[in-house]
């Protein structure tokens, strides 16, 4: 055995009694580069989401019923965009550049959340997102607070924070229309419809078919599996549709005294490797959207470049 080699297991060793002690791992410690790796993917999935997502919703600012609706609209935007940036920050401190995290979402190198391949079709599936797909983030997400990595959990303690905050206004609105005519108690009950299974398959595929989880777990990155996910969203999920007064769209759906939590049916996993594959009805809206912004914010990276340069300079001088 090499003197490299035996440096390395010990490096090793030390890591594995970090995460061991439920302790953090920050950019300056030494880590396998797996863990390194699935970080990466991990975090740029994340802050992909995070400004892919202001997509569906910023298509409603101009279209929003009031002046009140539309500054929470655009308030929950602007959140979206800074979570992005979060995140973007913390991949950075594993040694990626966010540039090249652009490329690789522009290239389809990386992916985000498949739930923003869907298209926001009336003003009900604000709160429906707000609701259901905050309500599913919020269940994601609060255990990535105590990730093994530094610096993504404490990006997550703000997001965690806002995204509370986007699950009751979305609810609120809800609540909102289903005391209002007999049309917007339609709509909601529409776009319930369509939300819900999508959401359901927010947290991944089902353990037996999810590659990543078991190490993922290993090493602190995950808390909880896809499915133990996915039935706290379920259980959270039925009473709050109860206060509401909309039903939600599976006939399997019942609650279970043994287990002491809900049964449902399965979703149509066929769909989400569909949109995963990029063939939802969205997919090439959304990376065609996030191209061209990209295209037209270069002059602005440009001039933040040579502004910097410039100002490097003369501190130097």
């Amino acid at each position: 055995m090499t003197l490299e080699m035996v440096q390395e297991s010990e490096l090793l060793e030390g890591f594995d009694a970090t995460i061991a002690h439920n302790q953090r791992i920050e950019p300056r410690d030494w880590m396998p580069e797996g863990y390194r790796k699935t970080l990466i993917r991990q975090i740029a999935q994340h802050a992909h989401s995070e400004i892919i997502g202001m997509q569906p919703e910023g298509n409603w600012i101009t279209s929003s019923p009031s002046l009140r609706r539309k500054a929470i609209l655009l308030a929950k935007v602007q959140d979206e965009a800074g979570h992005g940036m979060y995140l973007y920050s913390a991949a950075e401190t594993l040694g990626v550049d966010r540039a090249e995290l652009t490329e690789r979402l522009l290239s389809g190198a990386q992916k985000y959340s498949s739930i923003f391949n869907y298209p926001t079709l009336t003003y009900a599936d604000m709160g429906t997102i707000g609701w259901l797909v905050d309500g599913a983030a919020i269940c994601n997400q609060v255990p990535l607070c105590r990730s093994s990595y530094g610096p993504y959990g404490r990006a997550m303690i703000r997001v965690c924070k806002e995204e509370s905050f986007h699950q009751r206004q979305g609810f609120e609105l809800l609540m909102t229309m289903m005391r209002g005519t007999e049309e917007q108690r339609a709509m909601v009950q529409e776009s319930v419809n369509r939300w819900w299974w999508p959401s359901l398959m927010m947290f991944g595929p089902p353990d037996d078919d999810s590659p990543n989880t078991a190490q993922s777990m290993a090493w602190g990155i995950k808390r909880h599996t896809n499915d133990e996910l996915r039935q706290r969203f379920v259980d959270m999920s039925v009473p709050q549709a109860e206060v509401l007064g909309v039903t939600l769209p599976d006939p399997d759906l019942r609650w279970n005294a043994e287990r002491e939590s809900h049964d449902f049916g399965a979703p149509d996993w066929s769909e989400l490797m569909d949109v995963i594959k990029g063939n939802g009805l969205c997919n090439a809206e959304r990376i065609a959207n996030r191209r061209k912004a990209h295209e037209d914010g270069a002059w602005v990276r440009e001039a933040a470049t040579a502004f910097a340069l410039k100002n490097a300079k003369e501190s130097v001088a």
